[in-house]
């Protein structure tokens, strides 16, 4: 029987014009000179998870018998603490859509309308973990999302930031755009080139022999992972015909009688015309977000990236949602916003009913805009959890990685800044075993002191804000 030849997670599958495939975790990575797994074997990784407007702190004692409902299968892989309180970031005469979303995973207020005060979480890891930089091949930083509010405050949409405060990346807001980032791109091959048109087929003809090979007779893979790889290929395969469906049936349409146009989603400046916000569905909503989460996870997945922020609408997102909405099998609401709210524009928009929250109200726009939240974020984070997902350690890449999630604000009204900047929704997964999964916590804690004991307890010198103030760890937050 030949001997096993070891892998490394970092081997890409590399071709033409850029394009890279990584590999998904297969057995012969195991260290077989140790006869285990040792704790280097396990990447460190850091993503910052957002969704736009928040969750009032009175929903959120309601645990997941309410809006925090969709979290409960994913409950003892998460970290749920209440209490959380980002009043440093505090800007004068500005809301907590904009103070509040730059304080999400740096504790810090804006440093102007440009920039977050300083470093991210996941930015702040990745310096601490990789200081000579990550293994060539990888995308340092992977910022996407699905948003559509515009306005000059990046703050809002981008949560991934370099110590200057600066963006940790360009933002991917469309699946395609996110496709090239993770796969690469055709820019390296002159358009009239062959190569150029063959790779326009697929991204996967520019790795066709390397992955013959490793899903061949010839390949140093067992029968298993050899099984494996080509159902990762095949993954990618289905994810880029999602991606590039919408093309493939207008070019389709040109062959038939004319049908009626179909309703595409906005983006860029025309995804916020004069700041009075958009008609979406529920169902285009879900559709471009899962498709960018999907994207994502495969990046996670097949380790083309470690780092990094991904967004579930905006900080003040201004949509008006319409259609219904199900979750296990029963119908949650109908949503239509405008109707509603029996107006028209910007006040027309979801935005508003976290305006008018009522703590002895019902609240139930809002509670189903919240629901719809959770359950997307979930979405997510259940990629990350599912077979396909399992290291080396036996643990999955939701449990060994670190996933904050959190919003901009404690109380969507803007007419009491403690209230609104305190009670700040945030969660995060085990990192490897490193904090109290499996529970809600009271927290009753500065956002800072939160953030500084995570980065200490993943061995991260360095601390967020001011350097002479002394810091309070956290220390029930910790396994």
């Amino acid at each position: 029987m030949p001997k096993r030849q070891p892998i490394t997670r970092r081997l890409m599958l590399q071709g033409l014009g850029g394009i890279t495939i990584g590999l998904p975790w297969l057995e012969e990575m195991l260290p077989a000179a140790t006869g285990g797994v040792r704790p280097t074997d396990v990447p460190v990784r850091a993503f910052n998870v957002f969704f736009g407007l928040g969750i009032p702190s009175p929903l959120q004692q309601e645990g997941f018998a309410g809006v925090l409902e969709p979290l409960g299968p994913l409950a003892d892989k998460l970290l749920i603490m209440r209490g959380v309180d980002q009043l440093r970031a505090d800007e004068p005469g500005i809301n907590a859509h904009y103070d509040g979303a730059s304080a999400a995973f740096t504790a810090e207020p804006p440093n102007g309308t440009a920039r977050a005060g300083g470093a991210s979480l996941d930015q702040m890891i990745r310096l601490g973990a990789y200081p000579n930089g990550l293994p060539t091949g990888m995308i340092p930083s992977l910022v996407a999302g699905t948003y559509f509010r515009r306005m000059d405050r990046p703050v809002r949409y981008i949560h991934s930031f370099l110590p200057d405060g600066t963006a940790a990346a360009a933002m991917q807001e469309q699946p395609r755009d996110l496709f090239a980032r993770i796969f690469g791109s055709l820019e390296a091959l002159d358009e009239n080139d062959p190569r150029h048109k063959r790779l326009q087929r697929s991204v996967l003809d520019a790795v066709k022999e390397q992955a013959n090979f490793y899903t061949g007779p010839r390949s140093p893979l067992g029968a298993q992972s050899r099984s494996r790889l080509a159902d990762h290929l095949d993954r990618i395969r289905e994810y880029e015909q999602r991606v590039f469906d919408s093309e493939n049936a207008a070019n389709r349409r040109r062959e038939q009688p004319p049908l009626p146009p179909e309703s595409k989603l906005l983006h860029g400046g025309q995804a916020d015309p004069g700041g009075e916000g958009i008609d979406i569905s529920v169902a285009d909503l879900v559709e471009e977000w899962r498709l960018m989460a999907d994207l994502y996870a495969l990046a996670i997945l097949t380790d083309r990236v470690r780092f990094g922020s991904l967004t579930f609408l905006a900080a003040g997102e201004r949509i008006r949602l319409k259609g219904a909405y199900d979750y296990d099998g029963r119908r949650i609401f109908q949503f239509d916003d405008a109707a509603q709210r029996n107006s028209s524009g910007a006040n027309a928009c979801s935005h508003e009913w976290w305006h008018a929250f009522s703590e002895s109200g019902e609240n139930p726009q809002l509670r189903a805009h919240a629901h719809l939240k959770m359950r997307e974020v979930a979405y997510f984070l259940s990629l990350l959890d599912r077979e396909e997902a399992r290291e080396a350690n036996g643990r999955t890449v939701l449990e060994n990685s670190l996933l904050t999630i959190s919003t901009e604000s404690g109380d969507g009204r803007h007419n009491d800044v403690k209230r609104e900047l305190s009670g700040v929704f945030h969660a995060v997964t085990g990192a490897n075993g490193r904090f109290q999964t499996g529970q809600i916590l009271d927290v009753g804690a500065e956002g800072l002191d939160v953030y500084n004991t995570i980065l200490g307890t993943l061995g991260v010198s360095e601390r967020l804000g001011p350097a002479q103030r002394p810091s309070q760890r956290v220390d029930k937050i910790i396994a």
